[in-house]
């Protein structure tokens, strides 16, 4: 009972160690970041361009071919506004712990990092500190700006649903990108099959266009896709006005693949770098 008693402090003093070395990693990244300020307004002017490309395409497609939300019809722009906002956090979510991991390597920090006091967990929620905080206010910032821009019809009340939806979601975009940091250091460049399967996934989740539209097997698959469910529940919220009943289901349904994904994820990392270890190539690219 004495060592129990001992180790709790002693474990959860550790776990405060842990915990305040994030923002070491957030502050890192946010300086990187803003020393090259030109990426921002890049990003800026990607999304712009994307916004503008789907505005033409949407004057040829009939409304009536969109699905309803809420009981309303909505514009093929409306549509794809929360699917940009979505993909492009693919994008980021996915590639960021990778890219993280890469310039380690490439730079040579890698194995000093490791070999210090701090766990692999660290390391890994390090990664994606600044994102953590970055993406979600970037996605909020993006709906806003287009909804004044364009007068899309994006009902207020669903952004902190829509929010909240996000955040059960990052945990699932984070594995991904665990996962696709664990094949850069097992494969130097492995991480090509992750984005594969993500795209395979974004293919079947009506990022940019109606899941009805697809085959009958897809849209079976697409019925237990958490990345389909995720975009539903956001649409269904930001453009129908359901507020928290849609947000509910969505979330009771994406948080259970968000743990087992995020689980596996860590898992693969922690085997990838105990291997790399083993064979002294944790620094390798």
């Amino acid at each position: 009972m004495t060592s129990i008693a001992t180790d709790a402090p002693g474990r959860l003093g550790v776990l405060r160690g842990e915990l305040r070395k994030i923002p070491a990693f957030a502050r890192r990244d946010l300086l990187v970041a803003w020393s090259y300020r030109m990426s921002f307004f890049s990003d800026i002017i990607g999304l712009v361009g994307q916004v503008l490309v789907f505005a033409f395409v949407g004057q040829m497609i009939d409304s009536d071919s969109l699905p309803r939300y809420g009981g309303t019809q909505v514009s093929y722009l409306e549509f794809a506004a929360v699917g940009i906002a979505i993909s492009v956090f693919l994008q980021l979510g996915l590639d960021r712990v990778s890219v993280a991991i890469r310039g380690e390597q490439l730079m040579g920090t890698l194995e000093p990092v490791l070999a210090t006091p701090t766990s692999t967990s660290t390391v890994q929620l390090g990664a994606v500190a600044f994102d953590l905080i970055y993406v979600p206010l970037r996605t909020a910032v993006f709906l806003t700006a287009v909804t004044l821009a364009f007068g899309l019809d994006l009902d207020a009340s669903g952004l902190l649903p829509a929010m909240a939806i996000l955040l059960v979601f990052i945990p699932l975009v984070w594995g991904l990108g665990v996962a696709s940091a664990a094949a850069v250091m097992t494969f130097r460049r492995g991480s090509g099959l992750i984005g594969t399967g993500v795209i395979g996934l974004g293919l079947i989740s009506g990022i940019f266009f109606p899941i009805t539209l697809l085959p009958d097997w897809a849209q079976s698959l697409a019925a237990i896709n958490p990345v389909a469910t995720a975009i539903d529940g956001m649409r269904e919220a930001l453009l129908g006005g359901e507020g928290w009943a849609a947000a509910g289901s969505a979330i009771a349904h994406v948080a259970p693949w968000s743990i087992a994904v995020l689980g596996l994820g860590l898992f693969a990392f922690r085997v990838a770098v105990r291997r790399e270890r083993r064979r002294g190539t944790l620094g390798l690219y």
